[in-house]
């Protein structure tokens, strides 16, 4: 299988200015992805996505490859992240390249274990499905089915619509949240069916101890407390 890894990295950022650039435990933001990328196995290239110059000069000295400048008009801030990817599968099938899959990974979720993200996209192969993404276990107390939604009349109801809750914290089944580390996509899927996910979605579990996700300078302070705990 031919896949391509996507490394989007935008120059603005509100929360952490110039975060993907900016040094983490001494190295850049973006840098833990594109190692994650380049160290894979089953990655056939890897590409980073920006509008920034400076960004653009890191990353081809790490060895991503940077083909062009991200137009303006995907880098605003309330860009969503599915036409950036498929501008980049166009660039590509316009200069006759084309990739089965495309396997996202955010800067934004810099740590994840070594060889994890050769374990997602071996099952993702093996799944044989549309889409792979990588999770956590949704706290008991947030589970879908011990949550509450209000109604029209503002009277609340079990989110997932059932008439009685579970009342067992044991006889709960498992649910999980998206934990942005890791996003696997047939391409066709990307090209024909606007969407991240497909009809049949994989998944695979992260540990949670390497979760942080970057918006804020508080996120920021914890991602450097866990790079120095974590010997990244």
């Amino acid at each position: 299988m031919n896949i391509l890894a996507v490394i989007p990295a935008r120059g603005g950022s509100k929360g952490v200015p110039g975060k993907n650039k900016k040094l983490l435990h001494g190295k850049p933001l973006i840098q833990y992805s594109i190692d994650a990328a380049l160290q894979s196995k089953h990655i056939s290239e890897v590409v980073v996505t920006t509008d920034d110059e400076e960004i653009m000069a890191i990353s081809k000295s790490l060895g991503a490859n940077v083909p062009f400048v991200r137009p303006k008009h995907l880098a605003e801030d309330t860009t969503p992240t599915l036409p950036v990817i498929q501008h980049v599968i166009s660039y590509f099938e316009a200069a006759g390249k084309h990739f089965d899959s495309i396997c996202l990974l955010q800067p934004t979720s810099p740590f994840r274990p070594a060889g994890f993200l050769d374990q997602a996209l071996q099952t993702f192969q093996e799944k044989q499905t549309d889409a792979l993404v990588s999770v956590l276990e949704v706290p008991h107390q947030y589970n879908p089915h011990w949550t509450f939604k209000p109604n029209k009349n503002g009277i609340l109801q079990i989110a997932t619509g059932e008439k009685h809750i579970i009342p067992r914290r044991q006889e709960l089944p498992k649910a999980y949240h998206r934990d942005g580390s890791i996003y696997i996509t047939k391409t066709k899927i990307i090209q024909d069916e606007n969407s991240l996910y497909g009809n049949s979605l994989a998944y695979i579990v992260s540990d949670e101890k390497y979760y942080v996700n970057i918006d804020t300078p508080a996120d920021w302070q914890q991602a450097e407390k866990l790079a120095k705990t974590l010997a990244l």
